[in-house]
């Protein structure tokens, strides 16, 4: 019940935070583009310090470029300016902050000669572009794909907490296997909704021709789109 207390208290905390922000980039028109390319920057800036193996400063960075992240939708939803485009920007540019981030820590391990944490890392950039790609193209046949577990908001929080906690090994290992594993439940979740969907047209194909003579196909055919 503490926890819950506590726990309520940051939210709100951090809500009202993001609402007086909100505000005044609204206030001042601030084009939601230009905080999603800020927070690009921001992400740039935290693969340097990836790659320089910085981890304490470069969790600081991403906490701080997470808040981007949520200022740009929320702005353009205030201020109307909501798009297709805008949204599409949004999306593309937050999978070049994912891959960018890990690829930073390629580097890192790439220079410590570390030849296992890199397959280790690249395997999380794997899952992270999988788990991605597979709600999207589910999703243009499907409807909704949120399932499973390691979306985009929880593999930032673990980065975050790996390099503030200096156990970003544990946290490879865990993006390595949740966010492939995150893929493959979206690709049997798809699989089954697919199946679901095309069940009734089968059915409808299949259906017996009416054994009485007199009954037009016209109307029987009909009655099947009720």
């Amino acid at each position: 019940m503490a926890f819950d207390t506590i726990s309520g208290r940051i939210g709100a905390g951090g809500q009202r935070i993001q609402d007086f922000l909100v505000g005044k980039l609204s206030q001042h028109r601030v084009n939601p583009n230009l905080l999603t390319f800020t927070g690009l920057g921001i992400n740039i800036f935290a693969t340097v310090l990836f790659a320089r193996g910085q981890f304490f400063w470069a969790g600081l960075v991403l906490l701080f470029g997470g808040m981007f992240d949520m200022l740009d939708g929320a702005v353009a939803r205030v201020t109307k300016t909501v798009t297709r485009f805008g949204a599409f920007l949004d999306s593309v540019v937050d999978r070049y902050s994912d891959m960018l981030m890990l690829f930073g820590l390629l580097i890192w391990y790439a220079k410590l000669d570390a030849l296992f944490y890199v397959g280790l890392t690249g395997m999380a950039i794997i899952g992270s572009v999988m788990t991605s790609y597979t709600r999207a193209r589910a999703e243009s046949l499907i409807g909704q794909c949120k399932v499973g577990f390691l979306e985009r908001a929880e593999r930032i929080v673990m980065l975050i907490i790996g390099a503030l906690t200096d156990r970003m090994a544990v946290v490879l290992w865990i993006l390595a296997i949740l966010s492939n594993w995150t893929a493959v439940q979206r690709t049997w979740y798809t699989h089954a909704e697919a199946d679901r969907l095309e069940r009734p047209l089968e059915l409808a194909v299949e259906e017996p021709e009416s054994s009485d003579e007199g009954e037009p196909k016209v109307a029987r055919k009909a009655s099947l789109q009720t």
